[in-house]
């Protein structure tokens, strides 16, 4: 089965507010599913290069380097801003960063510290925060805080289901 290119996707932005804290969870369980997907395997399978797509750790690296975005993103929705902050669509931090060259686990607690920071804003968000929109700089469509959890845990899924076809590829 050939799966969706992330830059083809499109998006319903109309969750509930109610499911707000399920999104929350979601996210919140992303690190351990990263390490319960890695756990256990040789290095060579980690930083292994299929068809020109980014290794395993590429992957995991990839998520780490957009954290930093989503917590962006998410202080900017919490401030009133209108139009969120755009993203390098080329990935090149990712493609520059030589995330074969770390050690797993380090990029592993990269990410939960980093991950952490995100959820701890998002619990801070009161009616008046969930409420809010900002539009969304390639999608050109308002984003509540919900949208934005329901993005990121969208390309969270979609990173782990590309870990998972390595896995498979190198196995």
């Amino acid at each position: 089965m050939t799966r969706e290119r992330w830059f083809e996707r499109s998006f319903d932005f109309t969750l509930p507010i109610a499911r707000f804290s399920s999104l929350v969870e979601r996210l919140r369980g992303t690190p351990a599913r990263l390490e319960e997907r890695t756990r256990d395997l040789p290095a060579p399978m980690l930083t292994a290069i299929h068809d020109g797509r980014w290794s395993i750790q590429e992957n995991i690296g990839h998520l780490v380097d957009l954290e930093p975005l989503w917590l962006r993103r998410a202080s900017q929705i919490f401030a009133g801003d209108t139009e969120l902050a755009p993203t390098d669509l080329t990935n090149r931090r990712t493609h520059e960063a030589d995330h074969n060259a770390r050690r797993l686990g380090d990029l592993l607690a990269e990410f939960r510290d980093l991950r952490g920071q995100f959820l701890l804003l998002l619990l801070t968000a009161d009616a008046a925060v969930l409420q809010r929109t900002a539009l969304h700089p390639r999608l050109r469509t308002p984003m509540r805080l919900i949208d934005l959890a329901f993005f990121v845990a969208e390309h969270d899924d979609h990173h782990l289901a590309t870990i998972s076809e390595l896995r498979e590829a190198s196995g």
